[in-house]
């Protein structure tokens, strides 16, 4: 059995983050509101959980300003999404072994 969970990643467990990276694995980029809405969660949760994925490097966050406005916005990594992919197609190998 552990042969079968060794690539199910840490880094994914939370459902935020799980969410974050499902978005951008879609999406070329999405900005902060757009996350925060489509996933349903605070400010407080989604930058934290943000910063959480930028620090295993599986995503980028670029900050600017849209004319005085704050505007962030995120992308998966090369290294994200490889990561993303081994931990969904772990998961699908648990599921398909039961």
């Amino acid at each position: 059995m552990k042969n079968i969970i060794q690539n199910i990643n840490k880094a994914f467990d939370h459902r935020i983050r799980l969410g974050i990276m499902s978005i951008l694995m879609v999406n070329e980029s999405a900005d902060f509101n757009t996350l925060k809405e489509l996933l349903g969660v605070t400010d407080g949760n989604l930058a934290s959980h943000a910063k959480a994925l930028e620090l295993e490097e599986y995503i980028s966050i670029e900050k600017q300003f849209i004319g005085k406005k704050p505007n962030t916005s995120y992308k998966a990594t090369k290294l994200g999404k490889k990561a993303f992919r081994d931990h969904i197609d772990a998961l699908e190998k648990l599921i398909k072994k039961n």
